[in-house]
C-alpha cells in the first residue's frame, strides 16, 4: 500500500477510536486492535501530528502514580472525519471503475 495512503487512513483511524471518548496511547491501540495494527512508535508520532494540526487537544491525569496523557478530538478532528466520510465515496467509485472488469469476468 502506498506509504503515504497509509499514512492518512491510519490518521482517521487514530481520529476514529477517540470521536466517543477521551482515551489514551495504550487503550488507542486496544480499540484499533482488531481492525488495524499498530505499534506504540507508530502512534505516538500520529498523535503528536494530529496535535499539531489541531485535530486533538491533549491533557495529563496522575494514574497509578504516573502521568498518563489523555487525548480528546476537536471540532476540527470531527470536521476531518467528515471529509474523510466524503472522500471514501470517491475512492469507492474509483475502485469500482478499476474491479469491474474483474466482476464481469465472475
Amino acid at each position: 500500500m502506498d506509504i503515504q495512503l497509509k499514512r492518512g487512513l491510519l490518521d482517521i483511524c487514530v481520529l476514529a477510536a477517540i470521536k466517543d471518548e477521551d482515551s489514551y496511547g495504550y487503550q488507542i491501540i486496544k480499540d484499533m486492535k482488531p481492525y488495524v495494527e499498530i505499534s506504540e512508535s507508530t502512534l505516538y508520532p500520529i498523535l503528536r501530528r494530529l496535535e499539531a494540526a489541531e485535530y486533538l487537544t491533549v491533557r495529563s491525569v496522575e494514574h497509578s502514580g504516573r502521568l498518563r496523557k489523555y487525548y480528546h478530538i476537536t471540532r476540527t478532528g470531527l470536521e476531518r472525519i467528515a471529509a474523510f466520510k466524503e472522500e471514501w465515496k470517491e475512492i469507492m467509485a474509483i475502485y469500482s471503475f478499476v474491479t469491474r472488469e474483474d466482476e464481469e469476468n465472475d
